[in-house]
C-alpha cells in the first residue's frame, strides 16, 4: 500500500511540475488594483480552456500552463472592457500585466468562453462544465470538483464549512431544499451552473435586519434544452452474489417550466444502496424552522422511537429496500405560489453483530459483557407535505406549510450475552405526527417591519416491547423486584407505551430600522407544550394470559398515566450596529415559565422567572474572511417521560423511574468560528471551537444487579462541559488539490453508580488528510488518510481505540467512451494491546457509453471485491465503553443499463 501511494504521489508531482506559471496584476486606468477580476488563458492550437484565475485584493493572478504553447489571454471585469493578448509559452514563468479601461458600452472583444468562476457579492457562480471531467453522473460528483464545495459524510452539502440549507432548482426548491436527495439524485448532465447564495435571507424583507450569516444555499441553474421537457435516467439492473440474485430499478425523472415543475424518485434494490435512510427520514425538516429557537428556551419532548441498531455505512447482512419520491411546485400567478412532496420508504435489514462490553468501574463488582445479536428491521416511513406562499406586494408575504408524517417499524432480536443468556426481543411503534406552519410578514414602511410566526406541532407515539429471556437464574432477582410470576418456563415480559404531544411555538417580531447601521428588535413569544404519558408492564403466561405484576420497591408503581403541561411567555429585545467592520447584536429575553404534571392524583407545580443575556459579533476582514463569536444562555427543559413516577421498561437490562420535581437546567454556550476563502490561490481555511457549562443538568443515579440497572434522574450538583474543535485547510497547487481537516471532542459529566460518583472524561480525535488530481482530460486520483483515537476515561477504568485508515480512488474518462472508477480502503481497527480487527474494501466499475448524447449506457459494477465479512468501530455510554464488530453483505456483481431521456 505504502509503494502504492509514492507511486501516485510521484507520477502527479511529475505531471504538475510539467507546467509553467503566467501571473501578473490587474489595475484600472488609474492604476487601482482590481479584485475578483476574471483571467482565462485559451489553448490556441486546441481552442479549449486550459487554466483559469481570479486576482486578489492585490489585483494579482496566477494561471498554470503548458510549456511551449500559444495562448490567448483575456481579462474581464464587471464594467469594463475586456482585455485580451496572446503569448507563447517556453519553459520559464512569464509576467504580463493588464490595464483595463472603464466603458458603459458593450465590450469590443467577443468571451467565446464562459468564466469557469465569477463573483457577485455574496454569490458565487461556478460554470459547471469547466470543471466537469466526463465521469460524473450525478450532482454529488459535480459539486466535488467545486474549489469550497464539499461533500460529507453524511452526503451533505457544506460551503465555508456550514451545511447548505437549501438546494433549489432553476429557483424552485428541491423537496425543500434536501441536500442529499439533491446529491444523489439531480444528473451531472443536466447542470449548467452551480450558484452558492450566502447569507441567504428565507424571506427577503428581513434580509438587512436578521442574521443569515449560517445560511447557505444553492441553486442549480439547468442546461439549455432541460426546461420544458422531461429529462433524467432510468436505470434498471441485475446481478448475482453468493448467496442470492440481485435486482435494481432506479427511475430519476424531472420536468422543469417557468411555471410548475415536478420530480420523480424511485429505487427498488437488494444490493444495500439505501436511498433514504431512516436517519434521513427523522432529520428531514421539511423545510419547517423553529420559531423559538432563538429564544432561549430549549424544551426536549423526547425521543420514543425504537432502539433500532443502526447501520454502519448502510452495511449490514441484507439489505432490502423501496423508495419513492414526488415533488411539485406551481405558480398560477407571480403571487402565489403552490409545492409540496410525498416521501415513502420501505426497508427489511438483517443486521449481525458481536460486541465486547467493558463497564465502567470494575470495582463496583460489574461483569464485563460479550454479546452476539441477529437481528431483523422492517420499517415502513411516509411524508407529505403541501405549502403555499402568497406575496400580493413587496411589503406583504404569507406562507403556510402542513407536514404529515406516519411510520409502521419493528425489530425482531435474538440475543446471547455471556451473563444473562439467549434473550428474544420484538418491539414495533406506528407513530404519526403532523406539523404546521403560518408565517406572515409585514413591511410599514423603510423604517417598520413585522413578522409573525407560529408553527404547531401534534405527535402521537406508541411504542411496544417485549422480552422473552430462556435463562431464568441469571434473571431471577430482577424478576422478584419486578414482581413476575416465576413458576413460568420462561420470563415472557412486556410493556405498552404512548405518549402523546401537542405544542405550539408562536412569536411577534418587530423591526425598528434606526439607520443603515443599526436597528432594534423587539420580540413578543410563547412556547405551550402538554405532552400524555402511559404505560404498563405485564407478564406474558405460558399458557397466553396477560398476569400484572407489582413491583417489590418504587412504591409498587409499574405503569404511568401522566400529565405534563409546561408554557412560557417571554420578551426579547436585540440591538444590532455596525461600526467598521464590525457587526455586534446583544439581547437578553425575559422568561415567565409554569410547569406543572399530574399523577397518581398528585400535581407538582413550579413558576418561576428568569433573564438570558446572548450576543452575537461579527468581524468582516475582507469580502471572503471573517471572524464570528457568539455567546448564549439556554434554560433546558425535560419531556414528560423523564417525569413520570411510574416504573419504565426501557430494555430488558434497563428499569427506569421518573422524578415529578426534577429541575430545569442552564447551559452557556461559546462559539467561535473563522473563515477564508482566498479565489487567488483557492485556499479554503475553516476553524471552529465551541465550550458549553451545563449547570443542574439532569443526569442518572443507576444501580447495577449484575448487567441490569434500575436508573432514576436527578439535578446533578456537579457542571458538565463540553469541549469542540474542528478546522479544514484546503488549497490547490495547480493540478493538485491537498486538504487536512481535524476534529477533536472533550466531554465530562459526572455519573453516579451504585451510590458512587464518577467522572466520567471522554476525548475523541479524528484527522484526514487527502490529496486529489484535477485534470480536465487525464485520469484523475485521490488518496487519502484517516487517523482516529477514542479515549475514554470512566472512573477507574481507561480504555483506548485507535483507527488508521489509508484509501486511493481513481477515475478516468477513456477515448470518450469509456467511465472507469475504482476505490480501495483499508480499515486497521485497535487498542493498545494491539489490533483488534482489520478489514479492506475494494470496489470498481466500467461503462461504455458510444457518445456524451447517446441515450443508452452500460455499466459493470462490483462491490467489496475483496468478500470482506466484517468491519469494526468503538462506541462509548455513561456506563461502559465497546467494541464492536458488524458483519456486511458479499461481494456483489451487477450489470446495468441506463438510459438518458
Amino acid at each position: 500500500m505504502n509503494k502504492l501511494y509514492f507511486l501516485v504521489l510521484f507520477l502527479v508531482t511529475n505531471l504538475t511540475f510539467a507546467q509553467v506559471k503566467i501571473e501578473g496584476v490587474v489595475k484600472d486606468s488609474i492604476g487601482n488594483p482590481l479584485e475578483l477580476a476574471n483571467v482565462i488563458a485559451i489553448n490556441q492550437e486546441t481552442q479549449k480552456l486550459d487554466s483559469y484565475g481570479i486576482t486578489n485584493a492585490d489585483g494579482l493572478y496566477k494561471l498554470s500552463v503548458e510549456k511551449n504553447t500559444s495562448y490567448k489571454l483575456q481579462v474581464s471585469y464587471i464594467g469594463m472592457k475586456t482585455a485580451q493578448e496572446e503569448v507563447k509559452t517556453i519553459d520559464a514563468d512569464i509576467t504580463k500585466d493588464f490595464t483595463l479601461e472603464y466603458d458603459n458600452a458593450l465590450d469590443e472583444i467577443e468571451l467565446v468562453y464562459e468564466m469557469p468562476v465569477t463573483i457577485k457579492g455574496d454569490t458565487i457562480v461556478y460554470n459547471a462544465d469547466s470543471f466537469n471531467k466526463g465521469t460524473e453522473r450525478k450532482l454529488g460528483d459535480v459539486l466535488k470538483n467545486l474549489p469550497g464545495v464539499e461533500i460529507n459524510d453524511d452526503g451533505q452539502i457544506e460551503v465555508e464549512g456550514k451545511v447548505v440549507s437549501k438546494v433549489m432548482v432553476d429557483g424552485k426548491d428541491f423537496f425543500d431544499g434536501d441536500s442529499k436527495l439533491a446529491t444523489e439524485n439531480i444528473p451531472a448532465n443536466a447542470v449548467d451552473k452551480v450558484q452558492v447564495l450566502k447569507n441567504f435571507a428565507e424571506v427577503g424583507q428581513l434580509s438587512g435586519v436578521t442574521n443569515n450569516q449560517d445560511n447557505i444555499a444553492i441553486n442549480i441553474k439547468l442546461k439549455e434544452g432541460k426546461e420544458n421537457f422531461w429529462f433524467g435516467n432510468v436505470t434498471v439492473g441485475g446481478g448475482a452474489s453468493d448467496n442470492n440474485g440481485l435486482y435494481l430499478v432506479q427511475p430519476k425523472l424531472f420536468y422543469y417550466s417557468p411555471k410548475y415543475s415536478i420530480n420523480l424518485i424511485g429505487d427498488l434494490n437488494n444490493t444495500g444502496e439505501v436511498a433514504f435512510t431512516r436517519r434521513d427520514y427523522f432529520n428531514f425538516s421539511g423545510g419547517f424552522r423553529n420559531p423559538s429557537r432563538s429564544s432561549g428556551t430549549n424544551l426536549n419532548l423526547g425521543n420514543n422511537n425504537l432502539g433500532f441498531l443502526s447501520l454502519q455505512n448502510n452495511r449490514a447482512k441484507d439489505i432490502n429496500t423501496k423508495f419513492g419520491a414526488a415533488n411539485f411546485s406551481y405558480s398560477p400567478k407571480k403571487t402565489l405560489d403552490i409545492s409540496g412532496f410525498a416521501i415513502f420508504s420501505n426497508s427489511k435489514t438483517e443486521l449481525q453483530e458481536n460486541n465486547s462490553i467493558q463497564y465502567t468501574d470494575e470495582s463496583l463488582g460489574i461483569p464485563d459483557e460479550d454479546t452476539e445479536s441477529n437481528t431483523t428491521q422492517r420499517s415502513d416511513l411516509g411524508m407529505l407535505k403541501f405549502s403555499a406562499k402568497y406575496k400580493p406586494n413587496t411589503s406583504n408575504q404569507l406562507d403556510y406549510d402542513i407536514l404529515g408524517r406516519i411510520s409502521k417499524e419493528s425489530q425482531d432480536q435474538n440475543f446471547l450475552s455471556s451473563v444473562l443468556g439467549t434473550i428474544d426481543q420484538m418491539e414495533n411503534t406506528s407513530p404519526y405526527s403532523i406539523n404546521q406552519n403560518v408565517n406572515y410578514y409585514y413591511t410599514l414602511n423603510d423604517t417598520n417591519i413585522f413578522a409573525f410566526e407560529a408553527q404547531h406541532l401534534l405527535q402521537d407515539e406508541d411504542p411496544f416491547y417485549n422480552a422473552i429471556l430462556e435463562d431464568k437464574s441469571n434473571y431471577q432477582n430482577t424478576a422478584d423486584g419486578l414482581g413476575l410470576d416465576g413458576n413460568q418456563s420462561v420470563y415472557d415480559i412486556a410493556q405498552d407505551k404512548r405518549v402523546k404531544s401537542n405544542q405550539l411555538d408562536a412569536k411577534l417580531d418587530y423591526w425598528n430600522i434606526l439607520n443603515q447601521k443599526s436597528n432594534i428588535n423587539l420580540t413578543f413569544g410563547t412556547i405551550l407544550s402538554k405532552q400524555q404519558f402511559d404505560s404498563e408492564i405485564f407478564q406474558i403466561l405460558d399458557n397466553g394470559t396477560v398476569f400484572n405484576p407489582t413491583p417489590t420497591f418504587n412504591d409498587g408503581l409499574d405503569t404511568n398515566n401522566t400529565d405534563y403541561n409546561f408554557s412560557d411567555l417571554y420578551l426579547g429585545l436585540h440591538y444590532q450596529f455596525k461600526t467598521g467592520i464590525f457587526t455586534f447584536n446583544p439581547g437578553v429575553s425575559a422568561h415567565a415559565y409554569s410547569i406543572k404534571n399530574t399523577q397518581f392524583s398528585d400535581t407538582y407545580k413550579d413558576n418561576f422567572f428568569r433573564l438570558l443575556p446572548d450576543f452575537d459579533m461579527r468581524i468582516q476582514l475582507k469580502k471572503s474572511e471573517n471572524i464570528s463569536l457568539r455567546y448564549t444562555m439556554q434554560t433546558q427543559f425535560t419531556d414528560v417521560t423523564n417525569l413520570a413516577r411510574g416504573l419504565v421498561l426501557n430494555n430488558y437490562n434497563s428499569l427506569y423511574f421518573g422524578d415529578e420535581a426534577l429541575d430545569n437546567a442552564v447551559s452557556h454556550n461559546v462559539n467561535l468560528s473563522y473563515f477564508s476563502f482566498n479565489m487567488f490561490n483557492y485556499t479554503n481555511v475553516f476553524a471552529n471551537v465551541s465550550y458549553s457549562k451545563s449547570i443542574d443538568q439532569i443526569r442518572n443515579l443507576s444501580n447495577f444487579e449484575t448487567v441490569i440497572r434500575t436508573s432514576s434522574p436527578f439535578n446533578s450538583a456537579f457542571a458538565d462541559e463540553n469541549v469542540s474543535a474542528r478546522g479544514r485547510f484546503q488549497r490547490r497547487f495547480g493540478k493538485l488539490q491537498a486538504s487536512l481537516n481535524g476534529n477533536f471532542n472533550y466531554s465530562k459529566f459526572n455519573q453516579f453508580i451504585q451510590n458512587q460518583r464518577s467522572v466520567n472524561e471522554n476525548y475523541t480525535q479524528t484527522y484526514n488528510a487527502e490529496l486529489r488530481t484535477n485534470f480536465k482530460t487525464a485520469p484523475n486520483v485521490e488518496i487519502g488518510y484517516r487517523y482516529s483515537i477514542a479515549d475514554n476515561d470512566q472512573g477507574t477504568s481507561r480504555t483506548k481505540f485507535y483507527t488508521k485508515a489509508p484509501s486511493i480512488e481513481f477515475d478516468a474518462y477513456i477515448w470518450q467512451k469509456f467511465t472507469f472508477r475504482t476505490d480501495y480502503s483499508y480499515n486497521n481497527f485497535s487498542n493498545d494491546a494491539g489490533t483488534l480487527n482489520s478489514f479492506e474494501f475494494w470496489n470498481a466499475s466500467l461503462s461504455y457509453k458510444k457518445d456524451k448524447d447517446a441515450k443508452f449506457e452500460y455499466e459493470l459494477k462490483a462491490t467489496n471485491l475483496l468478500d470482506t465479512k466484517s468491519t469494526a468501530q468503538s462506541n462509548n455510554s455513561a456506563f461502559s465503553v465497546s467494541a464492536t464488530e458488524y458483519f456486511i453483505q458479499p461481494r456483489f456483481l451487477t450489470f446495468r443499463l441506463r438510459y438518458e431521456l
